[in-house]
């Protein structure tokens, strides 16, 4: 299946990530690399795809990719910045555009019977997003599409399976992107569109045990979506060999811990849940700085994980569930560092003494991928569709330092906010949701006496990727039957705000 791999060259375009999730869901495997970092092996590619960038090609700081092994050789479709750098740099003209090339635009000429364009018709809506533009074609070049504002919008090279576009096809507002792909990558490169969750679970399972053989492994599961894929993805090529770890510390919602244990005995994995509760609020205690909390935190479940998986003879491999989003933001696409285990993991940052080498089953799909690949292997569909939880759990929900009675407070409080979600049929239009107890207290009245008392803040947002959130406009009588329930309920609490702030510029977390 490896030649019909799609390369996307990076050229730091904040719409990059886009154009892979578009390839995928043609079901063609796509990858991202640096424009400067090129594969080794250019034969596992069939056809290859040239991304925008925030650069001029016009400037001393232009990004040259080598092209020498691909064009003419591979198909090529160059989009935005890479249709300018084929005009720029083989006898075209880019200039400094006069109108601003922005926001949406509609095709005014489409060249006949060109298979590229097959299905879309003038006045097709496409998305712009640059300061140059095409004034003169580069050499061989014939003019395919045009829109009111910019006449060289598509073009294609004679002699040469190379296409160019200075229109953004990857983003929901260019409504035959998808189309357009598909012709670029299906009629005219010939890839075949064989990855599917399905296809994707073999390939990894039979490499897991190709790589893995009898070693044994241990994975730190969360309780998420991410841990819990690559989990059973392991269990499916390695079996008993497989040692998943589940540590409570002690910041997890209201009885998720039991919940949760119960849930991965019914998958027949190989599980031990270890209550290091007390542990870590032992070393949380008088802590009030959100980045001295996370530190504390991660400092003593690398401990903890440290002293269970010392317990597992001959342990060779530690899994985690990284997913591609984390491996390409670790890989600039102007020559940064490369892909590292970023802090926020399952096991962040691990210590020089664990002499583990690193196994990521999902390192190269995205988190909806990471759903679908769930779904296909029959992972129960209610923990597929969690809401993502933060690793340093209601540590960074309660703000202040943290102690034992605060944790109750906010595990009663979620728990009402939770449930009240799923029972009113609106968790699933959620992203993401959670409470949060502020170091604030306030005046209030119960029976007929003077209370002075915690305030909570419920926080619901929807968004794809968490990358930008916007807040859910939860129904009025959601909200006012959420927080009578929450005031009548959890003593300790006697007032509930709604936080109705977006992100950016507000992040989605408090801490």
């Amino acid at each position: 299946m490896q030649q019909h791999n799609v390369l996307i060259l990076d050229f730091g375009s904040q719409y990059t990530q886009l154009i892979a999730r578009r390839v995928r869901e043609l079901n063609i495997y796509c990858e991202i690399h640096p424009y400067n970092k090129l594969p080794q092996n250019l034969d596992n590619y069939k056809a290859v795809i040239l991304s925008g960038s925030p650069v001029s090609v016009r400037s001393e700081d232009a990004l040259h990719p080598d092209l020498s092994e691909i064009r003419g050789k591979k198909p090529l479709l160059a989009v935005c910045y890479g249709a300018q750098y084929l005009a720029h740099f083989s006898g075209g003209l880019v200039a400094s555009s006069n109108t601003r090339e922005y926001g949406r635009a509609n095709l005014s000429y489409i060249k006949e019977s060109e298979t590229f364009f097959s299905q879309i018709s003038e006045g097709s809506q496409v998305w712009m997003s640059h300061s140059d533009t095409i004034k003169e074609l580069p050499e061989n070049a014939v003019l395919l599409a045009s829109t009111n504002d910019v006449e060289n919008a598509a073009y294609k090279i004679e002699g040469e399976t190379t296409y160019a576009i200075q229109f953004h096809p990857e983003v929901y507002h260019s409504t035959d992107g998808k189309q357009l792909l598909e012709n670029f990558l299906v009629s005219i490169a010939g890839v075949n569109q064989t990855w599917t969750p399905d296809s994707f679970v073999d390939e990894t399972v039979a490499g897991l045990k190709e790589k893995l053989g009898n070693d044994k492994v241990v994975l730190g599961l969360s309780g998420g979506v991410d841990s819990t894929v690559a989990a059973v993805l392991l269990h499916k090529a390695i079996g008993s060999n497989l040692h998943c770890i589940f540590v409570n510390n002690g910041l997890l919602r209201k009885n998720e811990f039991s919940d949760v244990l119960k849930q991965y005995e019914g998958m027949g994995l190989n599980v031990k849940g270890v209550d290091a509760s007390a542990r870590f609020l032992d070393e949380l205690a008088g802590l009030s700085d959100p980045e001295a909390k996370r530190k504390a935190i991660g400092k003593v479940f690398i401990d903890v994980f440290d002293d269970e998986a010392n317990q597992i003879e001959d342990a060779k491999w530690l899994a985690q569930g990284t997913i591609y989003p984390d491996v390409i933001e670790s890989v600039s696409a102007t020559g940064g560092p490369s892909a590292t285990i970023k802090s926020h993991h399952n096991v962040g940052g691990l210590p020089d003494f664990m002499k583990l080498k690193v196994v990521e089953p999902l390192r190269m799909i995205f988190k909806d991928e990471v759903r679908r690949v769930g779904a296909s292997m029959g992972i129960d569909k209610e923990l597929l569709g969690r809401h993502p939880f933060p690793g340093p759990g209601l540590a960074i929900r309660i703000l202040g330092d943290i102690t034992a009675e605060k944790v109750r407070i906010l595990q009663e409080v979620d728990a009402v906010f939770i449930n009240g979600l799923k029972e009113s049929g609106l968790y699933n239009q959620v992203w993401q949701a959670g409470a949060i107890l502020l170091p604030v207290n306030s005046v209030g009245v119960m029976g007929d006496e003077r209370t002075y008392e915690k305030v909570v803040a419920l926080r619901a947002v929807e968004s794809t990727d968490g990358m930008t959130a916007d807040w859910v406009n939860l129904p009025y009588e959601f909200l006012q039957k959420t927080s009578n329930k929450i005031i009548n309920n959890v003593k300790g609490v006697n007032r509930v705000v709604y936080d109705i702030s977006s992100k950016p510029p507000a992040t989605i977390e408090w801490e």
